[in-house]
C-alpha cells in the first residue's frame, strides 16, 4: 500500500482525548488514537500533530470567574502541553518514536519549537507533536495547526472532528444539512463555516495548503485518507 501523502499535520481537539469521560484524558482514547497514528506511520507517512486543550480548560469560558481572557488563554496553552505530554508518552509506549516541541521552551519538559529541528525529527521517522499553540493568547490551536503545517511544508492539514466533514448547517440541529464533499477556501470564509478558525482557513488559502475535515472517531479513517479515499470534506483552491 502506498500513501498519497509524504508529510501531514493532524489537528485534534482536546475533546478527542475525552473518550467516555466528560473531563480529562481517557487512556483508552489515547490508545485508540495511537493505533490510528501507527497505521499511517507504517505506510511511511511523516506525521505531525497539534492538540487542543478543551478537555481540560477553555480559557475564554473562565471569564465568569473573574479570570482575565489573556490569562485564560495562557491556561489553555498549558492544557495543550499536558495533552501533548500524555500523547507523546502513549506513542512511545507503543513503540512509535515521538518528539515534543513547545511554542516556548519548558526546561525539563519540552524543547522550544525550531522549524529545522522539527523537520529533522520528521525525516528521522519520529511523530512530532507541537504543544502550546503559537505561544500567544487570542490565537486558536486551529491557527497554530495551519502555521506549523506551513512551516514544516506539510502536504495537507487534516482536521479530525466528531462529524464526517463540513456541513452547510450544524447537522445536530438540522438533519437535512448538506455535507460538502469539496469546497473552496473562499466558500469556507464567506459562509464563515465554524468547523475551523477563519484565520486558519486564510493562512491555508495564502499558502495553497489543502485541508481535509473528517471524523477521526471512525476507526481506520486516517489510514483510508492516506490511501486516497474521498471521505470527509476537502477544502482547497478548487482545482
Amino acid at each position: 500500500m502506498t500513501s498519497h501523502y509524504q508529510r501531514i499535520l493532524l489537528k485534534l481537539s482536546g475533546e478527542a482525548l475525552l473518550g467516555e469521560h466528560g473531563f480529562g484524558i481517557d487512556p483508552a482514547a489515547l490508545q485508540r488514537l495511537s493505533s490510528e497514528i501507527a497505521s499511517v506511520v507504517d505506510l511511511g507517512v511523516q506525521v505531525a500533530i497539534v492538540l487542543g486543550g478543551g478537555n481540560l480548560f477553555r480559557g475564554r469560558s473562565l471569564g465568569a470567574l473573574g479570570i482575565n481572557p489573556i490569562t485564560g488563554d495562557q491556561m489553555g496553552m498549558l492544557a495543550t502541553v499536558i495533552n501533548s505530554l500524555a500523547f507523546r508518552d502513549t506513542l512511545i509506549a507503543n513503540n512509535i518514536p515521538a518528539k515534543l516541541f513547545a511554542a516556548h521552551e519548558l526546561p525539563g519538559v519540552a524543547v522550544g519549537f525550531e522549524r529545522l529541528a522539527a523537520i529533522e525529527a520528521l525525516n528521522a521517522g519520529k511523530v512530532v507533536i507541537f504543544a502550546g499553540g503559537t505561544g500567544n493568547p487570542l490565537v486558536t490551536t486551529d491557527s497554530a495547526a495551519s502555521l506549523r503545517a506551513i512551516e514544516i511544508n506539510a502536504d495537507i492539514l487534516f482536521k479530525g472532528t466528531t462529524v464526517d466533514g463540513i456541513y452547510s448547517e450544524d447537522p445536530s440541529l438540522n438533519p437535512l444539512a448538506l455535507r460538502y464533499q469539496h469546497i473552496t477556501y473562499e466558500t469556507a470564509l464567506s459562509k464563515q463555516l465554524a468547523v475551523m478558525d477563519l484565520t486558519a482557513f486564510s493562512q491555508c488559502q495564502a499558502y495553497k495548503l489543502p485541508i481535509r475535515v473528517f471524523n477521526v472517531f471512525k476507526s481506520g479513517s486516517l489510514q483510508r485518507l492516506m490511501l486516497g479515499d474521498d471521505i470527509g470534506t476537502l477544502v482547497s483552491n478548487g482545482d
